[in-house]
């Protein structure tokens, strides 16, 4: 596919790709990832008359063989515009949640141990800490089980998230995406993701952890979005 972009637009998509190639390497830092597992993607919002595109880790290119030039550039329907490699195997599912929420900027997928646990039980991450109900506003739900290689995971995400304050799921089965304004935010999601699925799973060891009651899930939850750090 060939496409002529303004220059305005082809400058945010190379800043794009650099962003992107960047945030792969707080997956390792963070541990949620290994070998080629995973992916991030960022939405590049139309320019100049231009539609929207995604810009994704290829697929099977190993974390610390990646550059910015290799990320690849896709349009909303998953199909390869910019680059030299096949893009990731889980596009179509990224590019399904960026034609459904318009809201979401970018799209993370980690095969994370204790998040990835709770995805193979079935069982959603309880909210029954403080930094859940800031960074969550509830438990992360699970989602339903689905096949890579088409939309469907897709379809799953975007059903599940709905009607949830929540941006992360677990795919039943596979392992946790979450969703955030840009990349780098879904990136921090996928990382609160695994440390709270870590903390609950140890707290379900020691015994029966303790309800938050809603109402004050809700307080944290307004506290930290709309209060909390700089703005």
């Amino acid at each position: 596919m060939t496409v002529t972009w303004s220059p305005a637009m082809a400058e945010a998509i190379e800043k794009a790709r650099v962003e992107v190639c960047e945030l792969h390497s707080e997956l390792i830092k963070w541990g949620l990832v290994v070998w080629t597992a995973g992916n991030v993607s960022q939405r590049v919002r139309g320019i100049d008359g231009a539609d929207d595109v995604l810009v994704i880790k290829p697929s099977g290119v190993t974390y610390d063989s990646l550059t910015p030039a290799s990320m690849v550039v896709c349009d909303l329907e998953g199909n390869l515009i910019v680059g030299a490699h096949s893009p990731s195997s889980d596009t179509a599912a990224h590019a399904y949640v960026y034609r459904h929420m318009d809201e979401v900027g970018g799209v993370v997928h980690t095969h994370s141990t204790y998040a990835t646990a709770f995805a193979a039980v079935g069982k959603p991450i309880p909210c029954h800490l403080t930094m859940m109900g800031d960074e969550f506003g509830g438990e992360i739900p699970v989602g339903p089980f689905a096949l890579i290689g088409d939309d469907s995971i897709g379809q799953g995400i975007v059903e599940t998230l709905k009607d949830s304050r929540s941006p992360a799921v677990l795919m039943q089965n596979h392992g946790p995406f979450t969703i955030g304004k840009d990349a780098k935010a879904a990136v921090k999601a996928a990382a609160m993701t695994e440390e709270v699925a870590r903390t609950m799973f140890v707290a379900l060891q020691l015994g029966d952890p303790i309800a938050i009651p809603q109402e004050k899930i809700d307080s944290l939850y307004a506290r930290y979005q709309n209060v909390y750090g700089q703005h």
